[in-house]
């Protein structure tokens, strides 16, 4: 396969786990990276910065899982080892070390990501990788990596690195506030949130929530993300940001390309048997139990494919119950999900985040049957005493209950939980069908994907 990269003097950088549940925020310290590389060299950025979201299922993230890619071409072989310093510093200037955060820092010089590399990534999207796997593949490869804390972070960063998203992908537009508005509250316009998501559907995803009267766009904690658009294409995102008419004066956006609302972290078959605590993944299975609710409105059931049977978890805030509740034993479904850690109380969970149904069985309910005589339903006269009507007092002696068609107001077809509860990674109804295939860097990086604001 073609690689996306084609030129001398490449530089792939690769950073994670530089926030923590306190603050900052990876994606800033991206636009803080660019803004210093485009100020301070002469070089060419060879794709989008990348947002790369990784398994969400680990327990030890932090918020989304996302990691940062950039890659470029200098214009001076020389400037590579100024350019690592620079980031490195930068790196530990923004990171929240001490607060939680575990940064990795990781660059490989060349014009193809090895194999590897590209295999590592593809794990990460659904699997749990050690910081040792990831220092073995820096160290084989010749990549120079900075490790802080427990250095946890050279696993997404290493990732990152391998993550070219030659398939399908996605866009957001990041802005970002000043440094003086922090601690502020964001001021934005509902109606115009509503306005643009409407008009520029289904080039836009989870903008606003309609069912719960919810902004999706912006955070409510103190970090200096103001707010993101994702969609399809960079020139609508920024025209929805336009759109915004946002008064607070801003630091300045970037567009990553991203692979936010793909479904990636689900895209692999597990087979029960074999399912790890915190993977991801798809399975084809049977219904074995019928559905029964739990304090909170969450539901509960059994399945079974051809290897196992294990407990699958529907939770209330993602709107599939209602869904989950039809099921009925024998129905064949698909279901993506991520393992939970086992309890004293429960074995692993899989909790469900979307459910396809392929074949809903049909349901009987067995009725006594009716007077041949006059044609009213008969009572039972007791346990193989047969039947007889009470209105013309026919006793039928053999008479059998009969199977009655119960309708089943459940459809075959997928569902996914509603706006509120969607992951980054979550893909959006509306974006089956709509999947990108193939990428190419010389025609499609739209020239206006940065820009700081005086």
């Amino acid at each position: 396969m073609k690689s996306i990269i084609d030129d001398k003097n490449i530089l792939h950088i690769g950073f994670d786990d530089t926030d923590s549940r306190y603050g900052r925020c990876t994606t800033h310290l991206a636009f803080k990276i660019v803004s210093n590389l485009k100020r301070n060299y002469s070089l060419n950025f060879l794709d989008y910065p990348l947002l790369v979201r990784l398994n969400p299922n680990i327990p030890w993230k932090t918020r989304g899982n996302g990691a940062i890619c950039i890659r470029l071409r200098t214009d001076n072989n020389k400037d590579i080892e100024r350019i690592i310093e620079d980031i490195r510093n930068e790196l530990e200037r923004c990171s929240y070390i001490g607060n939680g955060a575990n940064p990795g820092l990781v660059f490989f010089e060349g014009l193809e990501i090895p194999n590897e590399i590209k295999e590592f990534y593809r794990f990460a999207m659904f699997d749990i990788l050690s910081k040792q796997k990831a220092l073995k593949i820096v160290k084989k490869n010749n990549m120079k990596c900075f490790a802080y804390g427990n250095g946890q972070g050279l696993v997404g960063a290493t990732a990152a690195l391998g993550c070219i998203l030659e398939s399908d992908y996605t866009f957001e537009v990041i802005a970002y506030r000043k440094s003086d508005n922090l601690q502020t509250s964001r001021k934005i316009d509902v109606l115009k949130v509503i306005d643009f998501d409407r008009s520029m559907y289904p080039y836009t995803f989870n903008c606003y929530d309609y069912i719960h009267k919810r902004v999706l766009i912006a955070p409510h904690g103190p970090d200096p993300v103001f707010c993101g658009i994702r969609g399809e294409d960079p020139k609508i995102l920024l025209n929805g940001l336009k759109m915004l008419e946002i008064k607070e004066k801003l630091e300045g956006y970037l567009v990553y390309r991203t692979n936010q609302g793909t479904g990636m972290h689900l895209n692999n078959k597990l087979e029960l048997a074999n399912t790890k605590t915190y993977t991801s993944g798809f399975s084809r299975c049977k219904v074995v139990t019928n559905p029964y609710t739990i304090q909170g409105g969450h539901i509960l059931f059994a399945v079974m494919d051809n290897s196992d049977t294990c407990l699958a978890a529907v939770y209330e805030p993602t709107g599939l119950t209602k869904i989950a509740s039809q099921l009925h034993i024998g129905d064949f479904i698909e279901i993506g999900f991520g393992v939970r850690k086992a309890t004293s109380k429960h074995t692993k969970v899989l909790n469900v985040e979307y459910i396809l149904i392929l074949k809903a069985v049909n349901i009987y309910e067995l009725i006594n049957p009716n007077c041949k005589n006059c044609g009213k339903r008969m009572k039972s006269e007791g346990k193989n005493k047969g039947f007889q009507c009470k209105r013309c007092k026919t006793l039928d002696r053999y008479g059998e209950k009969v199977k009655l068609l119960k309708p089943r107001t459940i459809k075959e077809d997928l569902y996914i939980p509603n706006a509120k509860a969607q992951r980054h990674l979550t893909k959006p109804l509306h974006r089956y069908g709509m999947e990108k295939n193939g990428w190419n860097r010389k025609t499609d990086v739209f020239l206006n994907w940065f820009e700081i604001f005086v």
